[in-house]
């Protein structure tokens, strides 16, 4: 009857917000556990003005809960909840609820029957990370976050001890503390780098759940107009790039578009698959948050007709596929306990999605790539966008959901896609202590002035001014850029090679430091005086990871004398949860950055570092000269009640674990 979710989106004293994606219409009841009190019980029904429904086709139906508590739940206790949704009953013999143990049965932690949220005080334990790709060759680190979870409350238990061993054990305990948030700062799902088994799943499942077809503009004659066409063509596995038009006699959209998959360390086919359809985005949600979409599809098996190089590919990425499928109800498990904040990159809607204005005007000019561009928004906004904000999300934006979902391929749908192009509350803010500060920098970009072709700033004047409104008086904040504000300089200053040669879109060229009004604003932001003195930014995006303790020279100077002004900055990089480099070409670049740009260098005068300390972290347990770790796993940040780290941690998806500690004695200016 479910399937997926549910998805713990926000949980406050006073508000809960929970996604779920059901098979049938429904109505939800909702009862809540605290401890020594009584239990609370809310049943809402589709057109309750505290579920927005939405229905995407005959067996898909989105039920976005935003409920606004009449009393306030306790905090720092476990509540438990159970979430029932009422079985169809044609015969009307009366209401038939079904519980968890029904539509989930593996959902609750060993020693629970019921899952359960946690609302914070003061947030001391963050899990976060990024980038998430279903077949790449590495484990997932929403697993290892799982499992976190899971040994966190085994320590609780453990730590009833009337002898005090247990809590003797507990204070020499290193292992991190029981986790409060995750936050998924960019790439939760490919949608322009998806694997020929994951293709033929989404294709499968749209016909399952009898989701509409969509006619899609601008195709070439001869080739599929639509969704179904493409159902028939086998998903036209690894041949999508025929469908991209071109835009003159020379260059292919494809080329503008998507030649940021042409990089040396990338292989030349990512965007073969590339999905096109509201309806595959859509499936794509469902297939990468829930093992059961996986259930109601047939036993695979390589489609004929492959060539053999295309064989040897899906043979490669089914078996990748498998071991993400087998451990999908682990992250189902996850993401119905800990409450998630979610931001995109540019791989939810495609790779370098607004790079610079010219790929702006190439892709949002012909209607094939708009449509594209547009689909991964509507997908985007119903799966992660609302959850970070769902009172803000207006009916105005609720209407284009609709009416894409209804009548996709039709003029209702272009509408649809016009606002939410136009939309511009994708950023957001929770109220957490400290505040968790989340950027949008993918639609509020600042153009190059020199030339279109040069990356845009990643965030533009009135967003960063905009910011710095949200940080005044605040002691300490929680930041979360995709892109790492303080990056990696030698690979920065790669970026800024290609650049200047006219090919930003050979290396990803996308960094803070790109564009200088950019650079320039969002440095005055951490100088102001009345913004944070603790800033705790959270990154990904780059497919490794990394700790930098950043200090400003004379940053907030006093005549006074009082040096205690100057901001704390830790740049933390957790990337990816389910990617990673080439370990060769990592060690290559980490080796020669910390050459060339460590914290003594005289190089780093010649950059925007002049007026900076920047300080690497060594992740203890790696060889010697590194300070990136190249794995796929979750960062784990635990915070004091002033809002600075602790302990910086990165969990692998093997489990290793490796704590992130300051050296050579340079954290801080003498």
């Amino acid at each position: 009857m479910v399937l997926a979710g549910p998805i713990i989106r926000r949980a406050e004293a006073g508000r809960l917000a929970i996604w779920l994606a059901a098979r049938v219409k429904t109505a939800v009841r909702l009862e809540l556990f605290p401890p020594a009190e009584d239990s609370l019980t809310v049943e809402l029904e589709p057109d309750d003005p505290d579920m927005l429904w939405l229905p995407a086709g005959t067996h898909l139906h989105y039920l976005l809960i935003d409920l606004q508590l009449h009393c306030d739940l306790p905090k720092e206790e476990l509540i438990s909840y159970r979430l029932s949704l009422r079985a169809p009953d044609p015969e009307g013999a009366g209401k038939r609820w079904l519980v968890h143990t029904d539509w989930a049965p593996d959902i609750c932690y060993p020693g629970r029957t019921l899952p359960f949220i946690r609302i914070p005080n003061k947030v001391s334990c963050v899990m976060h990370g990024s980038c998430r790709k279903p077949h790449s060759p590495c484990g997932d680190g929403l697993v290892a976050a799982d499992r976190m979870v899971e040994q966190s409350l085994k320590a609780q238990v453990s730590d009833i001890d009337t002898d005090g061993e247990a809590q003797r054990a507990a204070d020499e305990d290193t292992s991190p503390s029981m986790p409060e948030l995750l936050v998924l700062s960019g790439d939760q799902v490919y949608v322009d780098d998806v694997a020929g088994p994951m293709i033929e799943a989404i294709t499968a499942l749209i016909e399952c759940l009898d989701l509409p077809d969509e006619d899609l503009p601008g195709i070439q004659s001869g080739l599929p107009q639509s969704g179904h066409d493409l159902m028939e063509e086998g998903g036209m596995l690894y041949r999508r790039d025929q469908l991209l038009p071109k835009i003159d006699q020379k260059a292919s959209v494809f080329d503008v578009l998507f030649g940021g998959t042409r990089k040396p360390i990338f292989t030349s086919q990512h965007a073969r698959n590339h999905l096109l359809t509201l309806a595959e985005m859509l499936a794509m949600y469902l297939l990468v948050w829930s093992p059961t979409g996986w259930t109601l599809l047939p036993d695979r098996k390589a489609p004929n007709g492959l060539s053999g190089k295309d064989r040897r590919m899906y043979n490669e990425e089914s078996a990748e596929m498998d071991a993400f499928v087998a451990n999908l109800s682990k992250v189902r498990r996850l993401l119905a306990h800990v409450p998630t904040a979610m931001i995109f990159d540019d791989h939810d809607v495609s790779d370098d999605w607004n790079l610079s204005l010219a790929w702006e005007k190439a892709a949002y000019s012909h209607p094939l790539s708009r449509r594209v561009i547009g689909n991964a928004l509507l997908a985007y906004g119903i799966n992660q966008g609302w959850g970070n904000r769902p009172q803000t999300i207006s009916e105005d934006l609720k209407d284009a959901f609709r009416q894409a979902l209804e009548k996709p391929g039709t003029d209702a749908h272009e509408a649809a896609i016009d606002e939410i192009l136009d939309y511009q509350k994708w950023d957001f803010e929770w109220p957490t202590d400290p505040p968790l500060i989340a950027l949008d920098t993918r639609t509020r970009r600042w153009r190059s002035e020199r030339n279109s072709h040069f990356p845009s700033g990643l965030l533009d004047w009135e967003a960063v001014t905009d910011l710095q409104a949200r940080l005044r008086n605040r002691d300490a904040v929680l930041l979360v850029s995709a892109a790492p504000i303080f990056g990696v300089k030698l690979i920065e200053v790669v970026q800024k090679l290609f650049t200047t040669l006219g090919k930003p879109l050979m290396v990803d060229a996308e960094y803070w430091m790109a564009h200088p009004g950019t650079a320039s604003a969002i440095l005055n932001v951490f100088q102001h005086s009345n913004t944070p003195r603790h800033f705790v930014i959270l990154s990904g995006d780059v497919h490794y990871s990394f700790v930098y303790d950043v200090q400003l020279r004379n940053a907030r100077w006093s005549r006074t004398g009082k040096a205690d002004q100057d901001p704390e900055i830790w740049q933390i990089c957790s990337s990816g949860i389910k990617n990673k480099w080439p370990d060769r070409l990592i060690a290559l670049l980490d080796h020669g950055n910390r050459w060339a740009f460590s914290p003594r260098s005289p190089l780093n005068w010649l950059t925007k570092r002049r007026g900076m300390r920047v300080v690497p972290r060594k992740p203890v347990g790696t060889a010697h000269g590194r300070r990136i770790l190249n794995a796929s796993g979750i960062g784990i940040v635990e915070l004091s009640d002033d809002g600075s780290p602790i302990r910086i941690t990165q969990v692998t998806s093997d489990g290793d674990v490796y704590p992130f500690e300051p050296r050579e004695g340079e954290a801080r200016l003498d």
